[in-house]
């Protein structure tokens, strides 16, 4: 069956047209995205939901969308997502970070020319009638001192239109190195150093626990008389009523500010100061970066509805068409030798240390983390996914750790995955073929070479005469058809495992009967969800 899509807010023909063109089955209804009882009443419908801002993708809603798998988001910020609820649910929240990044900055840059030339009051006084033309003395960008704060995406844009304006430019952010500074012609800088320095200071971080009021009356205080504040990334980044009365005092000479920290901003402390330019979160709109985020989020969630390509994903790492193809054996294997280990584990699990080695171990390995811990998890919770399985071990306290190496042994790569519990360790390795097909190669430091299949008994016993022979006729004799079967033991007479891939599933009265003849110390059934 095709996956099916709803389009919750406005999105052009063309955004539309990609996902029919797709296979995608997509219902357009932008009605929706103000209409938040209507799309919970649909919403249990759809795989995937395509939004801009109107639409609340809530932890209310979330709970009704029982098929939902991914959320789109056509643009930058996702305010209007509850990530914490879709990650617990399982659902990737993706944006399309790219589709305006130019024109976001291009209005942070536009702005700042308005706020030092006070060009808005001059229009409407100059078109009021007046002819003021000494009220408005404003200065030159030309060898002033630009303080970005968080040189990302659109940062390193301005930084680089602004060197184009004969700026200097320094920047504050924790994330950049002093190499890439470097490469980007910036002088790097802590955030007080920039606040005294400054001329203009230019906002471009997301709005976090960390950054929230980074511009607060304390650090406004800091900054040089005469400075200029520009905020066209997130409202919350700037204490308003600080600034408002640093403006009022002339400590603060201008601002230009798209974003509020309450939106639709109908009223403002900012409103109707001298020098305060404002718009209404126009970063983005420009008609081609609307129709690129558009395009982008229909392509990025076709890729992933079709064929599991992750990008730009927000609670899950991203992985390209490209690596799907080539990784998707081994995610089946993370999460096939995950659910082993969670299969065969009844105590609690304090951590988790899992081994890559050979090619497996240059892959996308925060994708490999999260289908190992969601094979862990399912025995508990059946519906957790490699969005979710990662919060609810983080919220369990369970400890994550992973060792890459080289090539070690005769398999071009394999993974081995290692649990630590308050009683025990449990250990399972494995490795895919050149077929693509997951194998089970060691378990308990025992090499086996096991198929892996929807249903198997794995069993342990002391090496010694007749065992085999008594559990297949004991299969038999309850028309247990084995499709494979494998063998292994630490060493003559020491403990030995089998693990048997049967056609269907083992009937608990089987299970019993095996545990009652003495012979074995484990007897588990075992189910994995091979495709």
């Amino acid at each position: 069956m095709a996956p099916k899509v709803l389009i919750s807010d406005k999105l052009s023909d063309a955004a539309i047209a990609i996902f029919k063109n797709r296979g995608i089955e997509v219902d357009f209804r932008p009605e929706l995205g103000k209409d938040k009882d209507k799309l919970a009443e649909v919403i249990g419908d759809y795989d995937g939901l395509a939004i801009r801002s109107a639409t609340k993708v809530t932890a209310a809603l979330l709970e009704k969308a029982t098929k939902l798998k991914v959320v789109g988001r056509a643009g930058i910020g996702v305010d209007n997502v509850d990530k914490e609820a879709a990650s617990k649910k399982g659902v990737i929240v993706m944006n399309t970070p790219f589709g305006n990044m130019i024109t976001t900055a291009e209005h942070a840059i536009a702005m700042m020319f308005a706020v030092a030339r006070q060009i808005p009051e001059a229009s409407a006084s100059t078109q009021a009638g007046k002819w003021e033309k000494s009220k408005f003395m404003g200065v030159e960008l030309t060898g002033k001192t630009l303080g970005v704060i968080g040189a990302g995406n659109i940062g390193g844009i301005v930084c680089d239109r602004a060197k184009g304006l004969k700026m200097k430019v320094i920047a504050y952010d924790p994330f950049m190195s002093d190499e890439k500074a470097a490469k980007m012609g910036v002088e790097k800088v802590e955030l007080d150093e920039l606040l005294e320095r400054s001329d203009f200071i230019t906002l471009h971080v997301p709005l976090t626990e960390q950054t929230r009021n980074i511009l607060s009356r304390e650090n406004l205080e800091k900054t040089k008389k005469g400075v200029r504040i520009i905020n066209c990334a997130r409202g919350g980044l700037v204490d308003e009523d600080a600034l408002a009365d640093l403006l009022k005092s002339g400590h603060v000479a201008g601002a230009a500010l798209d974003v509020f920290a309450v939106e639709p901003a109908t009223e403002n402390v900012l409103f109707g100061l001298p020098n305060v330019v404002c718009t209404p979160h126009l970063g983005a709109s420009t008609s081609e970066a609307q129709e690129n985020v558009a395009l982008q989020v229909a392509e990025q969630m076709s890729n992933y509805l079709l064929d599991g390509a992750v990008e730009n994903a927000l609670n899950l790492p991203s992985m390209t068409a490209e690596e799907a193809k080539v990784m998707g054996p081994w995610v089946k294997l993370a999460e096939y030798l995950g659910s082993f280990i969670g299969q065969m584990t009844d105590e609690p699990i304090k951590a988790i240390n899992i081994t890559y080695d050979g090619i497996v171990s240059k892959m996308n390995l925060k994708a490999l983390d999260c289908a190992v811990i969601a094979g862990i998890m399912k025995k508990a919770n059946p519906d957790v996914n490699m969005v979710s399985a990662p919060v609810i071990a983080k919220e369990r306290g369970i400890q994550l750790s992973k060792t890459t190496q080289d090539k070690s042994g005769v398999f071009d790569g394999y993974i081995k995955v290692t649990v630590v519990t308050d009683v025990r360790e449990r250990a399972v390795a494995g490795t895919c073929f050149s077929d693509g097909k997951p194998r089970f190669i060691q378990i308990k430091g025992i090499n086996v070479d096991a198929e892996v299949g929807p249903h198997m008994l794995y069993t342990t016993n002391k090496d010694v005469p007749g065992i085999i022979g008594k559990l297949g006729t004991l299969l038999g004799d309850h028309k247990v058809n084995v499709a494979n079967f494998t063998l292994g033991r630490a060493a003559a007479g020491a403990e030995a495992i089998a693990i048997a891939y049967l056609d269907a599933p083992l009937a608990p009265e089987v299970v019993k009967e095996l545990e009652a003849t003495g012979l074995f110390q484990q007897v588990k059934p075992l189910e994995f969800l091979v495709a």
